[in-house]
């Protein structure tokens, strides 16, 4: 059974309300160190949280939560994962391009250097899910490293490229820290928070697209903070002859369309989509802002997944009557 659609916006005074709140909590945020942040000469280790998801996992987000972290050299930082979307943790070379995820590439899916990060050079925690191999790749669920020298430094999800980037902020061994490991709880709590929201306002606003549209099935949706890890409209009935349009209405996200059991390599389409009547076919990987329609050919009952994201539950079917 679907996850039952959000609720429509608040009324207005409720909205001004809550951006009163949010905006002291932002400032609240980023309020001066708190009187528990002590310095010390002895190394911490640090939790930073890695995207997030609703309770059935319908909506992920994209960040690193804090996105921002002070830390002494010789401290560590623990990088958790908290969805069942895969990310990463990388911190590219001097000098180096962001490049584009290549589930293929060695380089983008295993880990990388060493657990003592040199300042220049290229670390990556290779692929996280907090569903492991469910996810569909060889995934872990954390990945600490040591930070021994001074100095700031950006990472990156690959994944999600610039939708999702983290910054540390190493200072000398000694130095006082500006927040404590709870003020940065506070921190993620609260961004999680407000990224879900946003994913369940953007769920709402193409659930009102897909009402709207006939013969159109929105294979999720996504936006720079959040993904809808749903088809949308996903239990349709057409005639026999009738056809269907996958369309991916995101920024980022690809997907498939794959009916029947799915071959080894999802990436590459298969069967005949003008003259479908059951069996294999699969739409390969439909990127954001293209479709994929099928016409259905002999009346039954049709299930069909995203082959990469139908372990979060992105599932549907079509029944066609003659």
């Amino acid at each position: 059974m679907s996850s039952p659609r959000p609720p429509r916006p608040l009324p207005r005074l409720r909205w001004v309300l809550a951006a009163l709140c949010a905006l002291t909590l932002a400032v609240a945020f980023t309020a001066p160190a708190s009187a528990t942040s002590a310095s010390t000469s002895h190394p911490r280790t640090w939790r930073v949280s890695v995207g997030a998801e609703s309770h059935d996992m319908a909506i992920q987000t994209m960040a690193f939560m804090p996105g921002t972290i002070w830390v002494n050299a010789g401290d560590s930082i623990l990088w958790t994962v908290r969805a069942g979307e895969i990310h990463t943790v990388t911190f590219l070379a001097s000098g180096q391009k962001l490049p584009e995820f290549n589930p293929f590439d060695p380089m983008h899916v295993k880990r990388q250097g060493g657990s003592s990060y040199d300042g220049h050079s290229y670390y990556n925690s290779g692929l996280l899910s907090n569903q492991g191999s469910g996810s569909g790749f060889p995934a872990g669920s954390t990945y600490t490293l040591k930070f021994p020298n001074t100095g700031n430094f950006t990472y990156w999800c690959l994944v999600h490229g610039m939708f999702m980037k983290g910054t540390v902020h190493v200072r000398s061994a000694g130095t006082k820290y500006p927040f404590s490991q709870a003020d940065y709880n506070r921190q993620a709590d609260h961004k999680k928070a407000a990224d879900l929201r946003d994913g369940h306002r953007l769920w709402d606003a193409t659930s009102d697209k897909a009402d709207a549209a006939t013969g159109t099935v929105y294979a999720g949706a996504d936006d720079d903070v959040a993904m809808v890890m749903r088809f949308i409209n996903r239990h349709v009935t057409v005639h026999v002859g009738d056809s269907i349009t996958w369309k991916d209405p995101g920024m980022i996200v690809p997907h498939t369309i794959t009916f029947g059991p799915e071959r080894a390599n999802i990436f590459v389409p298969y069967g005949d989509p003008k003259h479908f009547a059951g069996g294999q076919l699969n739409s390969g990987i439909l990127l954001p802002g293209h479709d994929f329609t099928v016409t259905f050919t002999k009346a039954g009952k049709y299930s069909y997944i995203c082959g990469l994201h139908d372990f979060l539950g992105m599932v549907g079917t079509v029944t066609v009557t003659s």
